[in-house]
C-alpha cells in the first residue's frame, strides 16, 4: 500500500492533514495498523471497509492523531492570559463573563490549565467560562474524566498540582472547582460553520495545528479562528506559527514566549520566513528527548512521531546525559536563553553530538532565525546523517522557503530511517 494516495486524500479531506508536513511513512504506518486491527486481508479490502464505516473512519483518524500535551505547556502564555484577563474584565466593567476557547483541546490539559491560571490570577468562577473542543471523541472523553498520570505533569514547578488536584491511586484528579469551569464538545475546525451563532471568544488557544495544513487549508482555518476571536480578543498559537499569522493580518502583542497575537488594522507581512516546525520535544531524564507531533502539537494535534534514534556521540557519561536532560527541560519551560547557554556549555565541555545541534536549531527556529536554524540542523545531520528530528525540521524549513525538492529528499531519508528502525525492532 506504499504511497496509497486514497488514504492521504481521506485524511486531508477529514482533518486537513497535509502529508508533506509529516511525511507519508507516518500515515502508512497508521493504515497498516488499522488493516491488521480491522482484520482486512489487503489495503483494498480495508479501503472498502473504511468507506462504509464511520467508526473505522474515526479509528484511522485516532491512529494518526496522537496526543502530546501536558499541563501549563508554554507557561508564559498562561501568565500572560491572567494579566490580559484582568484587564479585559475591567474594560467590560462586569457586563459579562469572559469566554475562552481551546481548540483543539486534546485530552484536556490545556483547558484545565487555562481555568487554573485564571483562578490563580484572582478571577472568580462566575467571571469566565472555558470551552474545550476537539475532533477526537476519545480525547474529549478522557478530558471529561479529568484523571491524569505523571506524563501530564512536566517541568519543575508543580505547585499547581497541590492546589488544584486530588491524588488517586491511578494518578491525579482535577478538583471540582476547576472542572466546573470547562465545557466539552467535539467539533472540526475545518467546518466553516463551526460554533456559528455563538458569540466570539475573548481568548482563543489554537496551538501547533496550522503547521500540519497546506496553505489553502491554513487560510480556511484562519478565517474560522478569526471569526471565533473577538475583534478585541487575543489568539494564542504555537511557537512555529507566528510568521504565518503575521502574513494573515495578525500582530504579536509583544510579550516574549507568550505566542499571543491580536488583530491589526493594516495587515503587513512580518519579515520572518515561515518555519513549519514541530512542538518542542518533551524532556526525559537521561535519554534523548522524544519528539512531539509539534508540541507541542497538535490530533489534529502533533502527529505520530517517527521513533527517535539514540543520541549519537562518544560521550555517554552521566554528566553529559544530565546536561542533555537539562537542555530539554529549559527549552520546554520556555527558557530559550538558558537552554541555548546550556547547549553552549555542553559543547565547551563535551565532544559535539547531533542532539545538541538539533536543540540549537530548534531554539533558533522558534526565535524566527531560519538561516541560523538551518545551519544547526545541517551540523546535526553531519554528525548523525539519519537523525530523524533534524531531518524533518530541516525539511520543514526548506518547504517554507520554497525548496520542495530538497524538502522531499529529506522526508524520504526520514522515512527510510523510520522503516529501518521498524525492521530492527521486529528482529
Amino acid at each position: 500500500m506504499s504511497g496509497d494516495q486514497r488514504f492521504f486524500g481521506f485524511l486531508k479531506e477529514r482533518i486537513g492533514l497535509d502529508v508533506a508536513s509529516v511525511g507519508p511513512a507516518i500515515i502508512e504506518r497508521a493504515v497498516r495498523q488499522r488493516i491488521t486491527l480491522s482484520q482486512s486481508a489487503t489495503a483494498e479490502e480495508y479501503w472498502q471497509t473504511l468507506q462504509g464505516s464511520r467508526d473505522e473512519q474515526q479509528a484511522l483518524i485516532e491512529a494518526v492523531i496522537v496526543p502530546e500535551t501536558w499541563f501549563f505547556r508554554y507557561p508564559e502564555s498562561f501568565a500572560t492570559l491572567g494579566k490580559l484577563a484582568r484587564k479585559r474584565l475591567a474594560d467590560l466593567n462586569g457586563m459579562r463573563a469572559l469566554r475562552i476557547l481551546s481548540l483543539p483541546c486534546s485530552t484536556g490539559e490545556e483547558p484545565y490549565s487555562i481555568a487554573m491560571a485564571l483562578l490563580d490570577a484572582g478571577l472568580k468562577p462566575h467571571q469566565f467560562k472555558v470551552d474545550g473542543m476537539d475532533v477526537s471523541p476519545m480525547s474529549v472523553d478522557k478530558a471529561r474524566r479529568a484523571l491524569y498520570g505523571k506524563n501530564s505533569f512536566r517541568g519543575q514547578d508543580l505547585a499547581f498540582r497541590d492546589r488544584h488536584f486530588s491524588p488517586e491511586h491511578e494518578g491525579y484528579r482535577v478538583n471540582d472547582l476547576v472542572r466546573e469551569q470547562v465545557r466539552w464538545q467535539t467539533g472540526n475546525v475545518l467546518d466553516p460553520a463551526l460554533l456559528a451563532g455563538e458569540p466570539p471568544f475573548d481568548f482563543v488557544f489554537c496551538r501547533n495545528l496550522l503547521i500540519y495544513f497546506d496553505q489553502p487549508t491554513q487560510r480556511l482555518v484562519f478565517e474560522v479562528l478569526k471569526r471565533l476571536t473577538h475583534v478585541d480578543g487575543v489568539l494564542f498559537i504555537g511557537p512555529a506559527e507566528g510568521s504565518l499569522l503575521g502574513r494573515l493580518g495578525m500582530r504579536s502583542i509583544g510579550i516574549p514566549q507568550s505566542f499571543a497575537f491580536s488583530r491589526q488594522d493594516d495587515p503587513q507581512p512580518e519579515p520572518l520566513p515561515a518555519t513549519w516546525i514541530h512542538p518542542l520535544p518533551a524532556p526525559t531524564p537521561v535519554r534523548q528527548p522524544a519528539r512531539s507531533a509539534p508540541a507541542a502539537p497538535a490530533r489534529p494535534r502533533p502527529f505520530a512521531p517517527v521513533t527517535p534514534l539514540p543520541v549519537a556521540g562518544k560521550h555517554t557519561t552521566s554528566d553529559a546525559s544530565a546536561l542533555l536532560a537539562d537542555i530539554a527541560g529549559l527549552a520546554n519551560e520556555g527558557k530559550s536563553a538558558e537552554a541555548r547557554a546550556a547547549c553552549e556549555r555542553y559543547l565547551r565541555t563535551h565532544e559535539p553530538v547531533a542532539q545538541v545541534f538539533y536543540w540549537l536549531g530548534l531554539l533558533s527556529d522558534v526565535a524566527g532565525n531560519a538561516l541560523e536554524a538551518q545551519g544547526h540542523y545541517r551540523k546535526a545531520l553531519y554528525l548523525e546523517p539519519q537523525h530523524p528530528e533534524a531531518l524533518m525540521h530541516l525539511a520543514a524549513l526548506l518547504q517554507a522557503q520554497g525548496d520542495g525538492a530538497g524538502a522531499r529528499r529529506l522526508q524520504e531519508r526520514a522515512a527510510r530511517s523510520a522503516g529501518s528502525a521498524d525492521s530492527e525492532r521486529k528482529r
